[in-house]
């Protein structure tokens, strides 16, 4: 493994951390990562937080180091998961739990409300809506979760069903080819 990724913020800032080369895997950048964090600062800190199509595992380490109380990451490819699994134990993270699962069908299972919730599913997959619409519908979210929604920068945010009505949007930008976005369960 030679893919690395840097935590920068946090208990472990500073650390690097490795990840498979895998299909569609593709770590959010430091400079998102730097801006979702600051959007977040006073969100994570004793949260339970739920990272889906976990990957490379950056924005749930992230969110471990920096307090979160803990973290599930959820990922279906087998590979990433045991490198998500090492890194826990690299960092004695115990807080992190990794479910290694088809995301959609683990949010068909029994819900655990989460306080915040990181989306960033492969791209061109249509995911984003349908990931959203079963959080919302099964009881993923706590009373004004806040979800981080990652996506191509010209997502078409009309494609099939719309958002979940009682969700807004609080922050979103773009950085290269990937847009980001943060929205708030009303």
């Amino acid at each position: 493994m030679n893919n690395k990724l840097r935590i920068i913020g946090g208990d472990w800032r500073s650390r690097q951390l490795s990840f498979v080369d895998a299909p569609g895997l593709r770590p959010t950048p430091a400079r998102v990562r730097e801006t979702l964090f600051n959007w977040l600062q006073y969100e994570i800190v004793g949260k339970q937080c739920l990272d889906l199509y976990a990957g490379s595992g950056a924005l749930g380490f992230e969110a471990a180091s920096r307090g979160a109380k803990s973290v599930v990451q959820v990922e279906s490819n087998a590979q990433a998961c045991r490198s998500l699994k090492d890194n826990a134990v690299a960092l004695s993270a115990q807080q992190i739990s990794v479910v290694q699962s088809d995301v959609l069908r683990y949010l068909e299972g029994a819900a655990t409300a989460f306080d915040v919730v990181f989306l960033d599913p492969p791209f061109g997959q249509n995911l984003v809506v349908q990931t959203c619409r079963q959080l919302e519908a099964y009881g993923w979210l706590a009373k004004q979760a806040k979800i981080y929604v990652e996506t191509e920068r010209h997502f078409d945010w009309s494609c099939g069903a719309s958002m979940p009505e009682n969700w807004r949007q609080l922050k979103s930008k773009s950085a290269g080819e990937v847009g980001y976005h943060l929205f708030e369960r009303g």
